[in-house]
């Protein structure tokens, strides 16, 4: 049991957020990463066989007698879902394939701060040079200096293809380039203490926040404050009241203070995103400007 808590500590890392607040997160092992990998490649090829058996079919009801302008069309759709299904998910707000979600992992920003779409183009688009090159080696044939050439190509391309075995972070060589992770997706529970800020934090005129005060963070925004108000020192929270007080254009008050101030808000805060999800509504981050 020790030997595995200190297996599962070597994957924790401390990121600090743009609010100030230090979060601890798993990194994906090697495993669960190539358990995600090999998921996305078995959806990717279901969708491009039934796709591919679909235009034949139509095809033929439809009296082509040329196959071929139907088999080009599935050439095409395959260059798509090959090259841009890891973007489309990533790119979302789930920041993940179906096979990372259905493994618990998501892609992160390793500065702390919100996942860029250039950040993950350029994470997706060296998996041609991981994972393609690999491939189109291995199909290679010929004559006997084919088959060194094809030799050596599948080494140099095996560098790649298992980088993430060789640094403590897992992370492959599109990871190193965006300057991203793969991380466990933290399942944040609020602690009683902090849950029972909600209830016991009065709505006193000295903390009236607006709606519009309190649309100015999402989910994300809130596990932060969560963290903060929890575990953070006195300066932290000072700072981070001040962002928050910048942010939505509060004016302290007389007797207001920081701690006061962050779980009113966040009582507020808590409050206005239950009511929208209520209504279908989920705000993800401040990012999220959606009304």
């Amino acid at each position: 049991r020790m030997a595995e808590e200190q297996r599962v500590n070597k994957m924790v890392r401390v990121l600090v957020t743009p609010e100030g607040a230090a979060l601890h997160l798993r990194l994906a092992t090697a495993a669960e990463r190539a358990g995600a990998f090999a998921m996305d490649v078995a959806i990717q090829w279901a969708i491009v066989i039934a796709t591919l058996f679909g235009m034949m079919l139509a095809a033929s009801a439809m009296g082509f007698q040329n196959v071929s302008i139907a088999y080009a069309f599935w050439l095409v759709f395959y260059f798509f879902v090959r090259n841009f299904y890891y973007i489309f998910f990533e790119i979302g707000r789930k920041a993940a394939t179906p096979g990372k979600r259905a493994l618990g992992l998501r892609v992160a920003s390793r500065d702390g701060d919100r996942l860029t779409a250039n950040a993950v183009l350029a994470r997706n688009f060296t998996r041609e040079i991981e994972v393609g090159l690999p491939i189109q080696f291995l199909l290679m044939g010929g004559d006997q200096l084919g088959a060194w050439m094809a030799l050596f190509g599948l080494l140099w391309s095996g560098v790649f293809l298992f980088f993430p075995l060789f640094n403590k972070d897992k992370l492959r060589v599109g990871d190193l380039i965006a300057g991203t992770w793969v991380i466990r997706a933290p399942k944040v529970q609020l602690m009683t203490d902090i849950s029972q800020v909600v209830a016991s934090t009065p709505r006193s005129s000295m903390y009236a926040f607006t709606p519009e005060q309190a649309d100015a963070y999402g989910i994300h925004e809130l596990h932060v404050l969560e963290d903060v108000l929890r575990q953070s020192t006195a300066e932290i929270k000072s700072q981070v009241a001040t962002r928050i007080r910048t942010k939505i254009g509060w004016t302290p008050q007389t007797g207001e203070t920081d701690i006061g101030f962050l779980e009113a808000y966040y009582a507020a805060l808590r409050r206005r995103l239950e009511q929208r999800m209520l209504m279908g509504d989920r705000k993800t981050d401040k990012f999220d400007v959606r009304k």
